[in-house]
Parts: structure tokens; sequence; C-alpha cells
């Protein structure tokens, strides 16, 4: 079958897009200029990938069906073309339920926060006990060579394969708004965490929540929903679920309760309770309690797909966290550089109680991009001066793409600038116009580099390029 991908440069896009290679199919795919590491994984990979979009090539290559893209709209030449002939199209989605999840095994890792990680050890649990599971991971995981891999056609054929998938909440398509995970139809479902996020799609908390309670509706009556046993909004998820529910958590009416846990630089180790009796002692090679739900999750659900106590606990101390999850990415004025993807108020906070742990000794410098749908506009405009607790220094980029927000609707960073100086943190916010220059990172160069002394941590916290920062800060 011959697979075209609209906006193939998407990381989750252009990993499906190579898992559909690695299956046989013919893959070829259309985008604007596409980035590293994407660029070079495709390439890789051996797709013809086009930098623009042609409704005359279309007619070229006669696609055996269309993949759209979640950022691909309405007025794209090549959607409007294959609307025009009524050719066939799905989005990224639903092809992976479908083509790579069909009727094995699903495990499906959501939330809030920790989708990538959850996802990456839990696929790394099943691979090292040998059960050579499919992935889609929204990241780049470090244990595996791509973001997605089918299962093998035994495994597939036979109905008797698992697959992981990272859980997005995010819609599917602008012709599917419902959330993506919706269509990996979950065997075993992790709601790992639920706050307010994605204010470009949900309205409220409730919108949320209720995006969840689909997910959960369509469990099977024999599968399972792993809850975050601390969470009052991931609990609210299984209200009525039609399956069996387990809470994971340190809360003592947890079915996986975590116990005795020791931090010691970047490593974690705690114990693990189910339903009372000792499962086991676990080892874990990144700092953070957060990370500590995150392995569990995966614990939990991985010993509902076949994984003994024993299997998890030889595969947990080698696992490699995946790429821009507190990852030391080089050193500047002597000072180590972290890329973390961090961009939520939650999300910030516990990175920073990571680093904390992973560097005792060391001040922590933090640049942090205003960028996500959220976190652009005001809505966390008290919560995000808090979440910095611990930093000694914070630059905060410019807000991306202010023009879309009315002024009151924007995150004031001024305000916040005040706010995080108050609580004894020194703080500076770059001006918003700076926002269309894609080499901003130079001016928060200027700001760190009468700040920062040997030995200590500068942590980038983005889902974006921060004005090329990590290229300067890491250039040889």
């Amino acid at each position: 079958m011959h697979i075209h991908f609209v906006g193939i440069g998407g990381t989750a896009m252009g990993s499906v897009a190579v898992a559909c290679a690695l299956q046989g199919h013919t893959v070829t795919g259309s985008d604007g200029p596409v980035y590293e590491p994407m660029r070079s994984v495709l390439a890789k990979a051996g797709i013809e990938r086009y930098e623009e979009f042609s409704s005359a090539r279309l007619i070229e290559l006669q696609p055996d069906i269309t993949v759209i893209g979640n950022a691909i709209s309405r007025g794209n030449e090549e959607l409007e073309f294959v609307l025009q002939e009524r050719w066939p199209f799905t989005s990224m989605a639903e092809l992976v339920g479908r083509l790579f999840i069909d009727r094995n095994t699903s495990i499906v890792c959501a939330g809030t926060h920790g989708k990538t990680t959850t996802s990456s050890i839990t696929a790394w649990l099943l691979e090292h006990a040998g059960f050579q599971p499919g992935y889609l991971i929204g990241g780049v995981p470090q244990n595996f060579e791509y973001g997605c891999r089918p299962l093998s056609p035994e495994l597939h054929n036979s109905h008797t394969g698992v697959f992981v998938s990272e859980g997005d909440e995010y819609d599917t398509a602008f012709f599917d708004k419902r959330s993506k995970f919706v269509h990996y139809r979950p065997t075993i479902a992790i709601v790992n965490n639920l706050e307010f996020d994605h204010a470009d799609i949900f309205s409220s908390i409730d919108a949320i929540i209720a995006s969840f309670v689909q997910m959960i509706r369509i469990i099977p009556q024999d599968g399972i929903a792993l809850i975050n046993a601390d969470d009052k909004n991931a609990l609210a998820t299984v209200v009525n679920a039609p399956c069996k529910v387990e809470s994971v958590g340190l809360s003592t009416s947890s079915s996986w309760r975590i116990v005795d846990v020791i931090e010691v630089g970047p490593t974690t180790q705690w114990s693990l309770h189910y339903n009372g009796v000792m499962h086991g002692t676990f080892v874990l090679p990144m700092p953070g309690i957060h990370n500590v739900r995150n392995a569990t999750m995966a614990i939990a659900a991985t010993f509902h797909a076949g994984l003994t106590s024993e299997e998890q606990q030889a595969a947990m101390p080698l696992f490699a966290p995946p790429k821009r999850r507190l990852e030391e990415i080089g050193t500047w004025n002597s000072a180590t550089i972290i890329d973390d993807f961090a961009h939520h108020p939650t999300a910030i906070a516990l990175s920073i109680k990571a680093l904390q742990q992973k560097y005792p000794a060391a001040q922590l410098h933090i640049v942090f991009e205003p960028r996500s749908n959220t976190t652009t506009r005001n809505f966390f405009q008290s919560e995000l001066a808090l979440c910095f607790t611990g930093a000694t220094s914070v630059c905060l980029g410019p807000v991306n793409r202010p023009e879309r927000y009315r002024i009151e609707e924007r995150l004031d960073t001024q305000r916040l600038v005040q706010d995080i100086c108050s609580i004894g943190i020194s703080a500076v916010s770059l001006d918003s116009s700076l926002s269309a220059d894609p080499h901003w990172g130079s001016h928060a160069i200027a700001f760190l580099e009468g700040r920062v002394s040997p030995g200590d941590v500068v942590a980038i916290f983005s889902n974006g390029d921060v004005g090329g920062l990590r290229r300067m800060l890491t250039v040889e």
C-alpha cells in the first residue's frame, strides 16, 4: 500500500511514517522545511519527502490513502485536492489504531504530564523481557532506534502482540476533534495525572475529564484502568468505569502503593506493594518522585500484560530516559546545560525538584520560554511564579506569537518577573517583540553571563527552539 503523509515533519507523524515503511508499505510525505532530528530519521528510512505541498505531485504519486496531519488546516493545497477528488484519507491516530494495534493488546499511557517517559519505560520493560512490543512514543526514546515501531507480522497477525501508545489528549485532526487516544482502543489504560492544559482545545478541566472518560468507556470488561490514587481529577475519570480499576500512588489506599523512596543524585529507589503484598524493589536511573510514579504505572501495566516482578526489576536500571527529559546536552562556562520539555507549572516545579536531587550543590539558572497555547495566556499567571522555587535565577523568554491574543488575555511577563523576585529569585523577561527573532537566545546568554559560575546548572524549559539558545550554549 502507498501511504502519503501530509505534514510528515512532525515528530509523531514522521515516526509513524517510518513505522509504515518498516511494515513494508511505500511511504511518501510533504511538509515545509523539516528540522533535525526528524530530517535525518526520515532520510535514514529512505522515505521520499517534499518540502512543499503540491496537488500536481499527488496526481503523480497516486497514493492509496493520504494521512492528514494534526497541524494541517483547510486551505492546504494537498488537503483541498484530496477532499475535492474524494480520495481516501485518514488521521495519524486512526491509522495507528487500524494498522498497528488492530486486535492486539493495547497499552495507552495518558495524562497531562509524563506520557513520553511512562510509555518509554513501559515499552522498554516489555522489550527487555523479550515481548517485542510495538510502540508509538511522542518523544525520542533512547532504548529504541525509532519513535514508532510496528509489531512483527507473526505477533500482529496472531493477535498475541502488545502495542504501547503515548496517549495524547490533543485533538485528532481538523475533521475529528476527539482526543487521539480514543483511536488506540486501550486494553490497559494509564491516567497518570490530570490538570488543565491545551487551552486552544479545552475550555475547562471538566472538558478534559470528559475526554478521558470517553477513553475509559471503551476499555473492554476484561481490561483495566490504572489511575493516580493521589489525583482527584484522574480519579473522577473512572467513577462509572466499565472495567476493573486499580490505583497507583503514595496513598495507603493505593492498589499499587509506593513506599520507602530513596532519592540519591541521578538515581531513585523505591519498594512497591500490590494489594498489600510486596511486589519488589526497583531502581530507576532518573531523579524525581514524579518519575517514580511514571515507572510504577509502567510496572502495573506490564504486570497485567504478563511480566513478572523479576523481569521488571532486571530491566528498570537499564532504562535510558527519552531525550529532552532532564537531558545533559553539554557545558557552557563550566556549567552543565540541561534540556527539558517542561512547559506547565506543575512540570516545571517537578523538574526543578529533580534537578535539586541530581545536582544538590549547584545553583540553578532557568530559561523558560512561554510557548504552549496555555502558558502564552494568563491562565497560570499566579501559579507560574511559585513553580520556580529552588532556582537561583530565571530568564523568561518572549511570549511566543503574542499577536494571537489580546493584551488582557496574554501572559504578563513583567508582572511574573515581579512575583518571582518577591520570593527571592533574580528574574528578568525578554520583550515580546523579540519573539519573531529566531536568534533571541543571544539575549538570554547576556542574562546568564553575569550570573552563572562553574559548577552551576543552566536548565532550558521549553517545547520549542528557545531562540536557538541550545545551539548557542553547546557549540564547540
